[in-house]
């Protein structure tokens, strides 16, 4: 077996799961979950009947290019969204099954395992992903600490040059997982510049990009900073985005990837042999979610609704502010964060992720330590009342 699989380590819910075993939560209270963040919306209902509709073509082989409609819907969405010069739907998309896969899959593609030391670098706290893909292409991972004094953003200025000079690939997730911090775009621009003077690719994984409070500006994306700059072709650049969290649609798993065509031609290559299409009726049902915006707004109305009741709850009790954008809180803990996990489950029957689960320690520093993730993925009420529980539980500490 490939020996680079020991160095994997358990995803963070493995840890949850052996953290909350310890204890035994109140009976008379009803389990909260805000550990995953897997979104609890209802699908829409336009989607779903596509799906019902067009079940038969499981008959069908897919292509793993993808429908020519399907590739063109998502050229549209992005043209619309990111105020770009129409999109090469031939040349600059490609459908992939969920940012996940897509990630992983092009990080294997990707890294040029000939040359010595190739470095994935990527934010910490992150998508643990980013690091399995990096240990399985041959790479190894390189984290930037994402702290509070640099708005939750890695202090890309700080970088030594020479992990710039081995960097092969840098991941930025904006807006941010855990943290949901966005990139401007300055910052943008300077990676850019970094992208160019060292030839490495920049892969921007947005699959929050479209969940944000009602009245704050959309969060910018890689693809829209290229525009400004007059980089139409994106060179150096690619960008994730999925239907999970825009739609309701996580388990559809359907996404997509785009940007640098000279890029995507030999992902497209390794994707034939990495047998990976997305079935037709998916393809089709995901024409239907990229082509409406309105479920989209609807959903960041319940959102917007989530935030403000949660953060009226708990801001007079805990360290928490408001976001930039996706649906999580990043809040400090007066006590450590696993012990804080572990007690609000056995006192409130609550489930939050510690932050240190999400991250790495780095020269004596964890990024997460002293925080959790809170993800505001269940209804309205449920997310309201085990904010009540939360503010219960830090009194009675």
């Amino acid at each position: 077996m490939n020996p680079d699989l020991s160095k994997l380590q358990p995803y963070p819910f493995e840890k949850l799961a052996k953290l909350k075993g310890a204890v035994t939560p109140p009976s008379d209270l009803e389990h909260i979950a805000l550990s995953i963040g897997e979104p609890k919306h209802p699908a829409p209902v336009f989607v779903l009947d596509t799906l019902r509709t067009e079940l038969q073509r499981v008959e069908n082989y897919p292509t793993t290019k993808g429908l020519p409609e399907l590739n063109q819907a998502i050229a549209n969405w992005l043209t619309k969204r990111f105020d770009l010069q129409p999109v090469d739907a031939a040349g600059q998309v490609i459908p992939v099954n969920g940012t996940r896969e897509a990630i992983f899959a092009f990080t294997q593609a990707a890294v040029d395992r000939t040359k010595s030391n190739p470095l994935v670098v990527c934010p910490n706290p992150f998508y643990q992903i980013y690091e399995g893909a990096a240990y399985l292409s041959g790479a190894q991972p390189h984290f930037l600490p994402c702290l509070e004094e640099n708005g939750f953003n890695p202090d890309y200025a700080a970088v030594p040059a020479n992990v710039w000079a081995d960097c092969q690939i840098l991941f930025v997730c904006t807006p941010g997982n855990p943290t949901g911090a966005t990139l401007s775009f300055e910052q943008f621009k300077e990676l850019i510049a970094l992208a160019d003077e060292h030839d490495f690719i920049l892969a921007s994984d947005e699959c929050y990009s479209e969940i944000y409070v009602e009245g704050h500006s959309a969060p910018m994306g890689l693809l829209e900073a290229c525009a400004k700059l007059g980089r139409h072709d994106f060179k150096r650049c690619v960008v994730f985005h999925s239907l999970s969290k825009r739609s309701n649609l996580p388990g559809l798993r359907s996404g997509f990837i785009a940007g640098d065509a000279d890029l995507l031609k030999p992902f497209l290559l390794y994707r034939t042999y990495h047998g990976c299409a997305m079935s037709v009726h998916t393809q089709l049902a995901s024409i239907t979610a990229w082509g409406d915006e309105q479920h989209v707004i609807d959903n960041r109305t319940q959102y917007t609704q989530k935030f403000r009741g949660v953060l009226e709850t708990l801001q007079p009790v805990l360290d928490v502010k408001q976001t930039d954008a996706s649906f999580y809180l990043w809040p400090k803990t007066s006590i450590n964060e696993e012990e804080f996990a572990q007690q609000l489950f056995a006192q409130q029957n609550v489930t939050v992720l510690p932050g240190s689960y999400l991250s790495r320690t780095v020269d004596g520093i964890n990024p997460g330590a002293g925080r959790i993730r809170m993800a505001l993925v269940a209804e309205t009420n449920e997310c309201i009342e085990a904010a009540v529980r939360i503010r219960r539980f830090i009194e009675s500490l």
